[in-house]
């Protein structure tokens, strides 16, 4: 029972100043909890983050509470990066430390997201679908992102679509927005599309990829190949014992054709229509009786 008059309200002021306070806490006490927002640490703004910490110090505290199951140790609500920075540092962590329930840590975590510019499209999707698959409904998770019913409809098409594994793989995708990844979610309704995409991911020109070139790749999977450029024309002027141009010769692969035209031929033209058999016969004749004799 909780105390009640002087005593009561005296604990329960003591326990809102404890509340609001920040506190240095050590990071190896604190554990993950709620819902894995990013998909992937990009190692180079984890880098300048570091750095920042090392020279100006935590500006800002990381949201913690009691742990829900173990005395003495403590579940991170957000600052997330905040937490794993310092802990590579060896830094204590400053901390407000709240009392919240499962759905009311979901939905601190949430809107701390939505005020964050550097969650991707899909990052919001995947935490609406981690969201869905702890039964939370829909009105929550609208509230926890701070979008319309029919926003989580469109994020939850795409964050249900794919493996959570898999958006690992492919990473944050910062500059890949909703319509290029539902587009992504028909392609992986195709058949033998989802297992193309997996392999890929296993390809070391994936893995040294960024995370949108990584998304272009297996995208591109899509894209029919292009047949082989055809070889280019060869072509040969054939002049007359007056040095003047006489016929055109082009070969290539598929084939030759000869161009004598009305300007250049004076007649020839007509001629060798007329006879082109004939030539034609005496040239191949030719032909195969010097391959006899090879």
């Amino acid at each position: 029972m909780m105390p009640r008059g002087a005593v009561g309200a005296l604990q329960s002021s003591l326990s809102r100043l404890q509340e609001n306070a920040v506190q240095e806490i050590d990071p190896s006490l604190i554990d993950d909890a709620g819902v894995q927002d990013r998909l992937s640490v990009d190692r180079p703004a984890m880098e300048q983050l570091k750095e920042s910490l090392q020279t100006y110090g935590q500006q800002v505290p990381v949201l913690v509470r009691p742990h829900s199951k173990t005395s003495g140790r403590f579940e991170v609500v957000y600052g997330r990066r905040r937490l794993l920075a310092l802990k590579e540092l060896g830094l204590p962590v400053k901390a407000m430390v709240r009392q919240l329930d499962d759905h009311a840590l979901v939905l601190a975590q949430g809107q701390e997201n939505t005020a964050r510019q550097d969650l991707s499209f899909v990052e919001k999707a995947s935490f609406a679908a981690q969201l869905q698959e702890l039964n939370y409904d829909r009105q929550t998770i609208a509230a926890a992102l701070s979008i319309d019913l029919p926003m989580v409809s469109r994020m939850l098409k795409v964050g249900t679509a794919f493996d959570l594994d898999f958006l690992r793989q492919v990473g944050s995708a910062p500059g890949i927005g909703r319509e290029r990844w539902l587009a992504m979610v028909k392609l992986f309704e195709t058949d033998g599309f989802k297992d193309k995409a997996m392999a890929m991911t296993r390809e070391p020109a994936f893995q040294q990829q960024e995370s949108d070139g990584r998304f272009e790749l297996i995208f591109t999977l899509s894209q029919p190949e292009k047949s082989p450029a055809p070889a280019a024309s060869k072509s040969q002027i054939v002049t007359g014992i007056d040095g003047a141009p006489l016929a055109e010769l082009k070969s290539n692969d598929k084939g030759m054709t000869l161009k004598i035209t009305a300007r250049t031929g004076k007649g020839f033209e007509q001629w060798f229509a007329q006879h082109v058999e004939g030539v034609l016969l005496d040239l191949h004749d030719r032909w195969q009786n010097e391959r006899s004799e090879d």
